[in-house]
């Protein structure tokens, strides 16, 4: 009896639970059906709203619903965004019959019309705009204002030929750089500014126009925003017959500025310059100069304005300094940039910090075009290999395998300077003091004029003492300058990227061929103290581990 009202207590409890589950079920299809049907009324409203404009004139109060609703982005994103699409059909119609252009022979009821349409599209861009803060809609909103910006220019004046509208594509711009969405800007260069030539002309009259008028309004973050901006406009094109891609009808004029290269370098030119005299911070200006010959004065016009801005950071020292030197070196080859003291100050660049730097790899690649002439003084050639030897004995492994190829190379291309090599004492009166007393090295290490340090009469011991460095890959190349000069010349790009885990990869990688000699008795303790035995003594290790603990 107990066994049978337990099955039916049993019985009772599945069919109150999928009772329960399904009073869950239906009342979450029920609140999906609700909302389900909440937007499909929305849409159908919206819609309607929509339909009647297109029927009726008297209907055009419709479009100042859809405004409102636009508006309401913050709270009502659904219902933004498809009253922010409709209202941009509503208008592409519009503009595309003629409704919305001011002509003089037409009543003043239709005038009066005419102007609140004008208004409400105001209305419309200025909905659009709002979005650009929105997560949510910034990437439809882009969409929408990109799409009747075309249809404005296109329709909105009588004109026969297309008019960019500069004003509306100013405030989209201007939206872009104040919104707090990266990948709002990132999708308006990859789609809009990297495809169109016109576009990518008056994004830089825009942001130029930004920058001066709001000169004392622009902050830190604002500056970052356009920089970015900027450095992502590359692709500078060749030729003027290169301008063919246009997202607004081009214009018929074969000399119009949109037509014209140097036009188009103009607007940069001025962008950039603009961004430069909002004075930039020592971050700002390491980005701005880590691309300056590739990506910026390539955009330059007149490359020579940036002859002030390079040379106070050459002058500042340091890692600026270094960034600078590419900049620098393009006006010296590009535009006969006057520098009386470049060698003089590239030497003043080489200091203990140079070869632990991380832009070592480009200053090396500088530094051997910079030096790559064969009518340089091989007195200025001597002062640069002796001051980087000195250099080098204090340096890590992956910059000595650099420094010393380079030296190889050096000497190939100045012969010159091979006197410093091996220099032997010639007289026996050399010979006697040397014996004697030994031999003062000549080199100034402390004088700043490379012509005046004396080092084509010193010679490289640093190289010899490198010869028995504790790493064997520095002790072998370094032999190379010992040897015959049978080879060429070495590229240097073979040894620029090495760093410590390279050299220790290919150190572990490579194949021993004859096993070293190593301790095969293994000692009973290598950091722990010695036992009570009397005649067992701590061993130095031990010693020099002891911290002072005790």
């Amino acid at each position: 009896m107990p066994a049978a009202v337990g099955e039916a207590a049993a019985k009772t409890a599945v069919k109150r639970k999928r009772h329960e589950n399904g009073d869950i079920i239906k009342k979450r299809t029920k609140s999906d059906a609700n909302a389900h049907d909440k937007d499909g009324n929305l849409k159908a409203r919206i819609e309607k709203l929509e339909t009647e404009v297109q029927e009726s004139k008297k209907h055009y109060n419709n479009i100042a619903t859809l405004v409102e609703l636009a508006r309401k982005h913050g709270t009502d994103a659904k219902a933004a965004l498809l009253a922010s699409e409709a209202l941009c059909r509503i208008f592409i119609r519009l503009l595309a019959a003629g409704n919305l252009v001011k002509r003089k022979d037409v009543s003043e009821k239709e005038a009066t019309v005419t102007s609140w349409l004008r208004d409400r599209l105001a209305d419309c861009r200025g909905a659009l705009l709002s979005m650009f803060q929105s997560k949510k809609l910034a990437s439809s909103a882009l969409m929408l204002a990109m799409a009747l910006l075309k249809a404005e220019a296109q329709h909105l004046s009588d004109r026969e030929e297309a008019v960019f509208p500069r004003y509306f594509f100013s405030d989209i711009v201007a939206s872009l750089l104040e919104s707090p969405i990266g990948q709002l800007r990132e999708q308006f260069s990859e789609k809009f500014v990297d495809e169109y030539h016109d576009i990518r002309f008056y994004t830089f009259e825009a942001i130029r126009t930004y920058l001066t008028e709001r000169e004392d309004a622009v902050d830190e973050d604002i500056q970052i925003t356009v920089f970015d901006m900027l450095i992502s406009i590359e692709n500078v094109p060749e030729s003027s017959e290169d301008l063919t891609d246009f997202y607004i009808e081009p214009p018929q004029k074969k000399k119009h500025p949109l037509r014209s290269l140097s036009q188009h370098k103009k607007q940069a030119q001025q962008a950039w310059l603009a961004l430069m005299h909002l004075g930039l911070s020592k971050e700002q200006r390491k980005k701005v100069l880590d691309v300056m010959a590739a990506s910026i004065a390539p955009w330059f016009t007149q490359p020579e304005l940036l002859m002030d801005f390079l040379t106070d950071c050459y002058n500042s020292g340091g890692s600026i300094s270094l960034l600078a030197l590419s900049g620098v070196f393009y006006l010296i080859q590009e535009r006969n940039l006057d520098y009386p003291e470049f060698y003089t100050k590239l030497y003043s660049l080489l200091d203990a910090d140079i070869l632990h730097s991380k832009y070592r790899s480009r200053f090396f690649r500088l530094l051997d075009t910079f030096l790559g002439s064969s009518h340089l003084p091989a007195v200025l050639v001597a002062s640069f290999i002796k001051r980087l030897a000195r250099l080098a004995l204090n340096a890590p492994p992956s910059a000595i395998v650099v420094i010393v190829p380079w030296f190889y190379n050096l000497f190939k291309r100045h012969p010159l300077t091979t006197f410093m090599m091996h220099r032997v004492p010639r007289t026996k009166e050399e010979r006697d003091l040397l014996e004697s007393e030994g031999l003062e090295d000549p080199f100034l290490p402390d004088e700043r004029d490379p012509m005046e340090t004396r080092a084509i009469d010193s010679c490289l011991w640093e190289i010899v003492q490198l010869q028995s460095h504790y790493h064997p890959n520095v002790a072998t190349i370094a032999k190379i300058i010992s040897e015959q000069f049978t080879k060429q010349a070495y590229s240097l790009e073979d040894f620029l990227d090495h760093s410590y885990g390279s050299l220790i990869e290919a150190e572990m990688t490579k194949e021993v061929k004859k096993p070293p000699v190593v301790e095969y008795m293994i000692p009973k303790r290598i950091f722990t103290k010695a036992g009570p035995v009397p005649e067992e003594n701590d061993s130095l290790l031990v010693n020099l581990w002891d911290f002072g603990s005790s």
